[in-house]
């Protein structure tokens, strides 16, 4: 490739529309175009990084026997009327008709296309257990697109389905293709990766793992052990809260707190800790609109995501309260009136007692709440966040909090979608049964955004050998001197029958060529020059700096070959 023919400007500028790294290198090295709101074209050097990754996805999805194959984009809306998630999936769900009136939807997730294919063809309990995957264009309406490549609307995913006879097989299958996750992530070059247990959200199932690469600039909080290892997002992290303070049992009393409503003001007017105290937090069902209160220790956090678990049914935080009889600001669990409300006990108010809250009337909390005494027959349930100081619940040492950014999910799915969908095989007994799934996904775009946050300096990306858009990168220095101008595309055609080489031939100043190198980010670089060609030589410098040499001409083939060899021995090692 000569960069005088390359497709796509290269600038100095930062965007004013992009924060995180890999977006604004992704933009100012000439990578990717914006569409729409999180909607993308991607330039040559992109899509070359881009086959890359899904060249390694397809070797390590092989590798534990899947089959390639490929489904639709659009969908008819019967499919996922089977289902059931026609109707449950909200507005991410792309649904629109055809001419004839026929309702369709564009594929966010391949499920119910896999059941369609794998329950015409896989009947008789021979064709067990098998894995089919894609890699395929998806579009998602993501209300918040945002970060580039990292939260977009339409991407490209390979998602894995399969299919499996019993729960020990498909728990075997698991681990086999968590394991080829993990090589695929370390062959792409990103190693700061996290697996940890995740909420199977609106895919269904009983367990589910993520896969988050670390980084400052992620969405998720990612709760992790460095002592035993446990590691989970948020949503259904588990710890063990500071330990309340316990004391002798007091009569429960009244008191006038006039406009104070929450906790902080209220653990401050009467002199009390936070933990000393009941909060209240109110939610509605998005399937009746019906209030959900949940309480909860004072200086502890509700999780949603644990709540919708509770509720079986997903949930909006409450703030028309015209049409409820709460008292917002005073809600507590004693003698609380509350129509037609589903009400929440967390597990962190087990046994507590000479507890603050609510009093359900306006001004006015009680104290010394004892939790056994007046609240009889409460079921408490895990509903609360992890905070900062909480321990592991499993070796007792104290957990952190960090940022991540999703690459990959996994799900055992079970018979989610093969019972709703009616599949079924004969077993060896010639009796029908509903086999059990699996599905597995990778975001492509994600995952190159992701290799950039990793992988940069101040002035461009820095591509591992094994995903880089090209593996070397020619600047012909002093372009008008005949010799250097001749020697530089001799190297380029010698070097291009074994490396992929692209070569910048403009007559451009010896600034201007590196910097658009440095946005390139290609691994290695010949620099021919006029001073170094006096010597018979050229300079071989590694993107990323850590090679740095003068070769000789005749033997620049063999110690970039070493080179490249290198590298990717010490990704694939």
């Amino acid at each position: 490739m000569r960069v005088s023919q390359l497709l796509g400007e290269r600038y100095k500028e930062k965007p004013a529309d992009a924060s995180l790294i890999s977006h604004i290198f992704l933009l100012r090295g000439g990578y990717i175009r914006q569409v729409a709101s999180g909607i993308f074209s991607l330039l040559p050097p992109a899509q070359r990084v881009t086959r890359k990754i899904e060249e390694i996805i397809r070797q390590e999805m092989d590798r534990v026997g899947g089959q390639e194959v490929l489904f639709p984009v659009v969908l008819p809306a019967s499919l996922w009327e089977e289902s059931g998630r026609f109707q449950s999936v909200g507005s991410e769900l792309l649904r629109f008709k055809d001419r004839t009136g026929q309702d369709f939807v564009l594929g966010m997730t391949h499920e119910e296309a896999a059941v369609h294919l794998a329950r015409g063809e896989a009947k008789s309990y021979t064709k067990y257990p098998f894995m089919i995957y894609q890699i395929q264009t998806k579009f998602r309406d993501e209300p918040r697109s945002r970060g580039g490549l990292i939260r977009v609307r339409e991407f490209t995913m390979k998602d894995a389905y399969s299919f499996h006879t019993s729960q020990e097989d498909l728990e075997s299958y698991y681990d086999e293709v968590l394991d080829a996750y993990v090589r695929i992530y370390k062959r792409a070059g990103l190693g700061n990766v996290k697996v940890i247990k995740s909420d199977t959200g609106m895919m269904g199932g009983s367990t589910a793992h993520e896969f988050m690469y670390i980084c400052d600039g992620g969405e998720d909080s990612i709760v992790y052990c460095e002592s035993c290892g446990y590691a989970a997002n948020m949503e259904v992290a588990v710890s063990t809260p500071p330990a309340p303070i316990v004391g002798e049992e007091k009569e429960i009393q009244e008191v006038h707190t006039p406009g104070i409503k929450d906790i902080e003001s209220l653990a401050e007017f009467l002199g009390v800790l936070p933990m000393q105290t009941i909060k209240a937090a109110v939610f509605a069902r998005k399937d009746n609109n019906k209030p959900v209160v949940v309480f909860v220790r004072g200086d502890l956090e509700v999780n949603e995501t644990k709540v919708t678990k509770v509720v079986k049914a997903e949930i909006y935080p409450l703030t028309d309260y015209s049409e409820s009889d709460l008292d917002f600001g005073f809600i507590g669990p004693v003698g609380l009136k509350a129509e037609g409300a589903e009400v929440i006990f967390d597990k962190s108010l087990d046994g507590l007692q000479n507890m603050v809250c609510g009093a359900n009337k306006t001004d006015y909390h009680l104290k010394n709440v004892s939790v056994p005494r007046d609240l009889k027959d409460v079921k408490f349930v895990d509903v609360a966040s992890v905070g900062e100081g909480h321990s592991c619940s499993f070796c007792g040492n104290p957990l952190k909090i960090t940022r991540g950014i999703e690459v990959g999910n996994i799900f055992q799915l079970g018979d989610k979608y093969t019972k709703s969908m009616n599949m079924t095989y004969l077993d060896q007994n010639g009796r029908l049964q509903t086999p059990i799934m699996g599905c597995y996904g990778i975001g492509v775009g994600r995952l190159l955004a992701c290799i950039i946050e990793e992988h940069h300096d101040q002035y461009g990306p820095i591509w591992p050998i094994t995903v880089a858009p090209w593996q070397v990168h020619i600047c012909i220095l002093n372009n008008n001197v005949e010799e250097v101008r001749n020697t530089g595309m001799d190297l380029y055609h010698k070097l291009g029958s074994k490396f992929e080489v692209i070569v910048d031939d403009r007559n451009v100043s010896a600034g201007f060529q590196l910097a658009d190198a440095d946005l390139i980010g290609v691994p290695v670089r010949v620099i021919v020059s006029k001073r170094n060609l006096e010597n018979g030589e050229v300079e071989v410098v590694t993107r990323d700096k850590s090679t740095k040499v003068n070769v000789k001409l005749e033997e620049v083939e063999a110690f970039i070959s070493d080179l490249i060899a290198k590298m990717e021995a010490e990704i694939n090692s």
